[in-house]
C-alpha cells in the first residue's frame, strides 16, 4: 500500500493538490509539516500530522520537520481569532530541542537516506532584509490572492495586523527554501493551513517554475463535536511533566466508541485487517471497551513507556478492585501517580497531631473532613457496610491512625462504588 493509499484508508486525507499522488507514486519525495513552538512540547493534537510524517518515512519517502523559529516571532492567524504572543530566540531555541526530543520517539533521524530532518526557518530569515523580503518573495504575490485566503478575510472585520497578513508569504518562502535547497516536493498540514500552503506552491512555480504539491488532513474533532486534544482540566501534552502517563492513558482510554474507531485508524499503526477484526470483536462486546484500551496501550508506549503504560494500567485498576488486592496496591502506588488519579476528587488536610492518638472513624468522616454531613448519615453509612479506609471496609467503632496513612501523605475515603474523598496528612 502506497503513502496516500495508507492515508485514504486511514481517513487522513482532506485536499490533495492534482498530481500528488503520482507524484508519490513516481518517486521518493521529500515532504515536510511545520510545528508551531510555542511550547516546548507538543500535544495529542499535533499526533495526526506526527502520524503523517511517520506514515511517509515508512513508505520510503524523506521527511522534514519545520520548526518555525522566525515565524514563531510572527504569528500565524489560520483559524485563530487572536494574534498570538511573539516569543524571543532563547525559548524558542528551548521549544524547538523539547519538541525534536518528541519527534525522535515516532521518526528516524539517524540512518538512511530517508532520515527524518529538523529544520528552522529562521536559518534562512535571519540574514534577510525587509527589503530583500519585499523584493525577491512578495512581488510575486499580488495583494488580490492574499486577501482571497479564508484565514484573512474572516479577520478583515475584526482587525489584523501587517504582520500577521505577512504570515502567508513567510510559510510560502518556507516552502520554496525547502524545495530549492533540499528538493522538498510536497507540503503536509491541517486542513486550516490549505491557504498558506497553496501559497507556497505558487511561489515555487513563480520563482523557480518547479513542480510542488500539497495534502491537508482533516481537523480532528470528537464525535459530539467538541476540540480534540483536550480534557476538563485542559490539553494533553506528549511531556509527562505537563500531563503524566496516567492523565495521557485515561485520555484515550475514555475516548467514546465512535471516536475510539477512527483514533484507531489515526494515532496507531496497526494495519487494516487487525482493526478491522478489533472494531468488530470491540462491537460485540463494547462493555469490554476492547477499542480504547487498544489504543491507550499503542499510544502510551510509544510517546512514554512501557513501563508508565503498565503503571498507568494497573492504577485505573485499582479504582474498580476489591479486597487485598485493591489494598496492596493502593499502598503501593508512588505519591505522584496517587495524585494523578485522585486529582479532582474533594480532599482535606489534618494535622499529623490529630491522628496521633486516633480519632474516630465517625469524627474522621464528619467532624474532621466533612466527608459526610453528619454523625447519623455516618453511623447509617458504615451500619450498611458502605464506608473504606484505603480500600479497606471498616465499622462505627473503629479508630484511624498515623498507621492508616499511606504514601507518607494520605489516606483514602470512599463511600460506595464511587464516592471517594482524600485526606492529605501534613
Amino acid at each position: 500500500m502506497n503513502f496516500i493509499e495508507e492515508l485514504r484508508w486511514r481517513g487522513m486525507i482532506h485536499d490533495m493538490m492534482p498530481g500528488t499522488e503520482e507524484q508519490f507514486a513516481k518517486e521518493k519525495t521529500a515532504a515536510y509539516i511545520g510545528f508551531d513552538p510555542t511550547s516546548d512540547s507538543l500535544g495529542v493534537g499535533n499526533l495526526v500530522q506526527v502520524m503523517i510524517l511517520l506514515h511517509l518515512q515508512q513508505a520510503g519517502h524523506k521527511p522534514f520537520a519545520l520548526v518555525g523559529g522566525a515565524t514563531g516571532m510572527v504569528g500565524d492567524p489560520s483559524g485563530k481569532s487572536d494574534e498570538r504572543n511573539l516569543l524571543d530566540a532563547e525559548t524558542l531555541q528551548h521549544n524547538q530541542a523539547g519538541i525534536e526530543k518528541q519527534l525522535r520517539k515516532f521518526l528516524n533521524f539517524d540512518n538512511g537516506e530517508n532520515a527524518a530532518e529538523m529544520v528552522n526557518n529562521y536559518d534562512w530569515f535571519k540574514e534577510m532584509s525587509f527589503l530583500d523580503f519585499i523584493r525577491d518573495v512578495g512581488k510575486h504575490i499580488s495583494i488580490n490572492y492574499m486577501l482571497a485566503k479564508d484565514s484573512v478575510k474572516s479577520r478583515l472585520e475584526t482587525g489584523m495586523s501587517f504582520t500577521e497578513f505577512s504570515y502567508q508569504l513567510v510559510q510560502g518562502y518556507d516552502f520554496y527554501w525547502l524545495n530549492t535547497h533540499k528538493n522538498c516536493k510536497v507540503q503536509l498540514g491541517g486542513s486550516d493551513q490549505w491557504g498558506n500552503i497553496v501559497t507556497g506552491t505558487e511561489l515555487i512555480r513563480r520563482k523557480s517554475g518547479n513542480e510542488a504539491f500539497a495534502v491537508t488532513t482533516p481537523l480532528i474533532k470528537k464525535a459530539d463535536g467538541t476540540k480534540f486534544g483536550k480534557s476538563a482540566s485542559g490539553n494533553i501534552f506528549l511531556d509527562s511533566k505537563k500531563t503524566s502517563p496516567y492523565k495521557f492513558y485515561q485520555f484515550w482510554l475514555n475516548a467514546t466508541d465512535e471516536d475510539a474507531e477512527n483514533y484507531i485508524k489515526i494515532f496507531t499503526l496497526k494495519p487494516k485487517v487487525e482493526i478491522d477484526a478489533l472494531i468488530n470483536k470491540h462491537q460485540e462486546s463494547p462493555h469490554l471497551r476492547i477499542l480504547q484500551k487498544e489504543l491507550a496501550k499503542d499510544i502510551t508506549i510509544r510517546v512514554h513507556s512501557i513501563e508508565d503504560y503498565e503503571a498507568a494500567q494497573n492504577a485505573s485498576e485499582i479504582l474498580f478492585k476489591t479486597g487485598q488486592e485493591a489494598i496492596d496496591g493502593l499502598k503501593n502506588l508512588p505519591a505522584d501517580l496517587f495524585e494523578a488519579i485522585f486529582e479532582g476528587v474533594p480532599q482535606a488536610i489534618v494535622s499529623k497531631n490529630v491522628l496521633e492518638n486516633g480519632i474516630s472513624i465517625v469524627d474522621l468522616l464528619v467532624v474532621t473532613t466533612n466527608f459526610l454531613s453528619s454523625n447519623g448519615e455516618a453511623r447509617r453509612a458504615l451500619k450498611e457496610n458502605s464506608i473504606s479506609v484505603n480500600k479497606n471496609k471498616v465499622n462505627e467503632g473503629d479508630t484511624i491512625n498515623l498507621s492508616h496513612v499511606i504514601n507518607g501523605n494520605y489516606i483514602l475515603l470512599q463511600r460506595g462504588k464511587k464516592n471517594y474523598f482524600v485526606v492529605k496528612i501534613v
